[in-house]
């Protein structure tokens, strides 16, 4: 068994980012706040990143049992 546990963290902060971006998302949509946007585009890089990262611990961890 695989004895790295950043798979919780990671998910735990990808949680952590959405909800901090709610309220960008909101300026965007109803306020059409551009720089909004860009922060918005920027927390869902990291999201994609962070998801691929759990998607690969899950595959290890996985594979080694």
């Amino acid at each position: 068994m695989n004895n790295d546990n950043t798979t919780p963290s990671t998910l735990n902060d990808m949680i952590t980012l959405l909800e901090s971006v709610k309220t960008d998302y909101n300026k965007f949509y109803d306020d059409g706040n551009a720089s909004a946007g860009s922060r918005i585009r920027k927390a869902m890089q990291q999201v994609k990143t962070n998801a691929q990262d759990v998607r690969v611990h899950v595959q290890a961890t996985k594979n080694s049992k």
